[in-house]
């Protein structure tokens, strides 16, 4: 053990975005704040989004925006609100990050990655007197005081406040392992992934269509919608527009697939009935549809035996059942559901343990990607940074 503990005014465990916006709210305010992180850098989930282009936020009206959130606390919901889409633009071109909005409403900074905003967002942390400490894994606490191992051994630390933002419990490799749940000592919502891949047994034919992308489709589970983009891979279905759908079904709602959703049902059978000679039904369903080679393959993978009748195989197309044997595992969700329930806290702090604030993946919600991940952990963050303020202040 180093000696005696270290004495901060408030402590942050976690330097994902629920946790760096925790400390810039924090450090606002005039306090002194450690911000521990276990991994050897800081957001490396946050810079693993920017890969392929950092999306923001969601340009949406307030209401339809919040109402994306799923299982949250009336304090979450109005954190949402509180920081929702205009507000996360501020920030980030308050980080002189300039943002554009895509067609479909997704913002993204116009340098595209995680790493310029990242950059200035610590400049600033730097500037509001806030210590970023890394190799930091919290391993419990030592009477009043946090425990911490380090590279030169344990560590102590003293805080009047704390914020905890370690993440869910996937992307273990980037930091979040959902291993604090058996030392929190608090109620913990089982973990569950979501906006996650799906899987499905191909057949020998199928497995050969690998890595290959599915446009122009609409994937329908309950009352959830998707006409995303997503992927053939080799365990099963990968991208955004199956993410989207990935929640009601792991919640036990069958999954269909409508090949041509810019046609009725009615307007299928009519092509369909259109002469066909001596054409194979490949080629007639290519001419009279559109369908792209990808869009045959899955309706003779999962459509077989298809129907005689020209309307029962315009539902059928309309309507193609997804046999889905599971989700992925929880560590190749892009997000998990679960975490510390809201009955463990007020507002945003652990009722057992007061003046412990908790924030970001940590906490019980859901959310679809397309923004709305980022804007939750952030919005959370601020609001829990705000709350352990305003505890210090009294």
């Amino acid at each position: 053990m180093n000696g005696a503990a270290d004495k901060w005014d408030a402590l942050v465990i976690g330097a994902g975005p629920a946790g760096l916006a925790a400390a810039e709210r924090l450090g606002a305010r005039g306090f002194r704040v450690l911000v521990a992180e276990a991994m050897p850098s800081v957001g490396r989930k946050f810079l693993m989004a920017g890969k392929s282009g950092l999306n923001l936020t969601r340009a949406e009206e307030s209401e339809r925006f919040v109402g994306r959130f799923a299982d949250g606390s009336e304090a979450f919901l109005k954190a949402v609100r509180d920081f929702g889409p205009e507000a996360v633009v501020a920030w980030a071109e308050g980080l002189e990050q300039p943002v554009f909005t895509g067609t479909t409403g997704r913002v993204f900074p116009e340098a595209m990655k995680a790493s310029p905003l990242l950059r200035a967002w610590l400049q600033r942390l730097s500037g509001l007197g806030v210590t970023v400490g890394t190799r930091m894994r919290w391993t419990g606490w030592e009477g009043e005081a946090w425990r911490f191992d380090t590279p030169e051994g344990a560590r102590l630390i003293q805080a009047d406040a704390a914020v905890l933002a370690l993440g869910g419990a996937s992307w273990r490799r980037l930091g979040s392992d959902g291993a604090w749940a058996g030392m929190a000592g608090v109620k913990v919502a089982p973990f569950k992934p979501s906006n996650v891949g799906l899987q499905v047994a191909w057949s020998e034919h199928m497995a050969a269509h690998a890595g290959t992308p599915v446009k122009a489709v609409r994937l329908m589970a309950g009352d959830t919608e998707s006409r995303g983009e997503w992927v053939i891979s080799k365990g099963g279905m990968e991208g955004g527009g199956v993410y989207a759908v990935s929640m009601a079904v792991r919640d036990g709602a069958p999954l269909f697939i409508d090949l041509v959703p810019v046609l009725e049902v009615a307007e299928v059978e009519l092509r369909l009935a259109r002469p066909r000679g001596k054409t194979s039904l490949a080629n007639h369903l290519r001419k009279v549809l559109g369908l792209a080679p990808v869009q045959r393959a899955l309706l003779m993978e999962w459509g077989r035996p298809l129907p005689e009748d020209g309307g029962a195989l315009a539902r059928r197309i309309k309507a193609l059942p997804v046999p889905v044997t599971g989700t992925m595992p929880l560590d190749q969700a892009i997000s998990t559901g679960g975490g510390v329930a809201w009955e463990a806290l007020d507002g945003f702090m652990l009722k057992d343990r007061p003046g412990t604030f908790v924030a970001g993946e940590m906490l019980d919600w859901e959310a679809p990607t397309g923004g709305y991940l980022l804007t939750g952990c952030l919005a959370t963050g601020r609001a829990a940074g705000d709350a352990a303020a305003d505890w210090l202040e009294r």
